[in-house]
């Protein structure tokens, strides 16, 4: 049975991690249930979505995203999957193709929770193999209306297959983003991340943000007073869990069909946030 959160904080407290004492959890899911992930939580994006990716994202598809043993699974399967917005003939995005060749799940909380500042923290063990791609990152919640990366994004993780123990921690905004090979990051390098839980965050504030792997800091983005172009942070992020299958940087060496199907497991998602920091 895993340990309640009070206690979890307690002994972050007395081991001396990163955490301030001030912090003060203001969301969390400890998937301590069974079935879909929690509607009240979390929502689905579908479709082919980015990045040129091969998987399709299901909607409430347990094949794909499950919370079971006490952690969620996205999981990422080789099987063909009709595309219900096939339209022939179109050339539009997310039209084109009849089938996908993969699945997984992409799951967020938008239009259910977001913040600015605090700590966003999760316990996770990864998926192994080239072509694989998981990700524990956050969007500003203004996307549709300013755009990306005007909105800001915060790759809290990443992880590609074909580098297998190394984790990226990354910000994109308008001045600083990978289309113009201006991102701001840093990458470590942990020993099987598929083979053993770890945990990864960022702490956030109005001048900073840093990036952890098990409370070991290893990236800072600062604030350099630029203004929105190149600091979005001070609006409220959203977070996003999935694995993708390919795309511009996964399948940058290929991908190994052999290694399907693929699981992503996470133990817990918790959001501190201090009392003087917005909600």
């Amino acid at each position: 049975m895993k340990q309640t959160v009070t206690a979890i904080l307690l002994a972050s407290l007395l081991g001396g991690t990163s955490f301030a004492t001030d912090w003060k959890l203001v969301w969390a899911d400890e998937f301590d249930y069974n079935g879909l992930p929690d509607p009240s939580r979390w929502t689905y994006e579908t479709g082919f979505v980015r990045n040129n990716e091969l998987q399709y994202y299901t909607s409430k598809r347990k094949e794909n995203s499950r919370v079971e043993n006490g952690m969620l699974i996205i999981e990422a399967r080789k099987e063909q999957f009709k595309n219900p917005a096939f339209a022939a003939g179109s050339t539009k995005k997310g039209k084109t193709k009849e089938y996908a060749d993969y699945t997984s799940a992409s799951i967020t909380t938008l239009g259910k929770a977001a913040w600015h500042y605090g700590r966003v923290e999760v316990k996770a063990k990864l998926p192994k193999g080239r072509g694989m791609w998981p990700a524990i990152w956050m969007l500003g919640t203004n996307i549709k209306t300013v755009g990306w990366p005007a909105c800001g994004e915060i790759d809290i993780m990443e992880n590609v297959g074909f580098e297998t123990n190394t984790i990226h921690g990354t910000i994109h905004t308008k001045k600083y983003n990978h289309v113009a090979g201006t991102a701001k990051g840093s990458k470590t390098e942990i020993t099987a991340p598929y083979g053993d839980f770890h945990v990864y965050a960022v702490e956030w504030d109005a001048r900073k943000i840093d990036f952890f792997v098990d409370d070991r800091k290893y990236f800072t983005f600062n604030n350099d007073g630029g203004g929105d172009d190149a600091w979005p942070f001070d609006k409220d992020q959203y977070l996003i869990l999935n694995i993708a299958v390919g795309g511009s940087w996964g399948a940058a060496k290929g991908i190994d069909e052999s290694i399907f199907p693929q699981k992503f497991y996470i133990d817990y998602v918790r959001i501190y946030q201090k009392a003087d920091q917005p909600k």
